[in-house]
């Protein structure tokens, strides 16, 4: 890894990870210490929180395309290594959210995910990304459900 080049985001948008679409990989414990790793590194670098959870899933059997996303995370984590969060101060404190629903993104379950950040001026404060617990119908109850957790946080 120490020759890799590096990536200017840790997951590409149309990426999908499934349980059986690709060989199992020789040495699952090496997998696991690397995820369990970015896991920790996940307290300092919360960009990389949704990729972590996605890759993380797989533990129990982990195929070379899981293993093939892991590389790409410590890729994108070599060349954003002096990268950090900017907290400044806004003369008016203001309270904004965003949230956003993946209809159907688990290829497994067909669950969704649910992402939200909050902002209080101009700095987060929260931000979460979850699977959602029951299998939505359509993308709009998926983004209702999104819109429920991200106003639950705020209250």
């Amino acid at each position: 890894m120490d020759n890799a080049n590096s990536l200017s985001t840790p997951m590409t948008g149309g990426e999908k990870l499934c349980t059986y679409d690709s060989d199992p990989i020789v040495d699952p414990m090496q997998y696991r210490s690397i995820v369990r790793a970015l896991q920790y590194a996940m307290i300092t670098r919360s960009e990389i929180a949704y990729v972590v959870n996605k890759v993380s899933q797989y533990m129990y059997n982990p195929l070379e395309s899981h293993l093939k996303v892991v590389k790409k995370i410590l890729r994108y984590l070599k060349g954003t290594f002096d990268y950090g969060l900017l907290l400044k101060p806004y003369p008016a404190l203001t309270l904004t959210g965003f949230c956003d629903a993946d209809w159907a993104s688990d290829l497994d379950d067909r669950r969704s995910t649910s992402s939200f950040c909050i902002y209080l001026g101009s700095n987060v404060i929260s931000l979460s990304s979850k699977k959602q617990k029951i299998v939505s119908r359509s993308s709009t109850e998926a983004e209702y459900r999104s819109l429920a957790n991200a106003t639950t946080e705020v209250v």
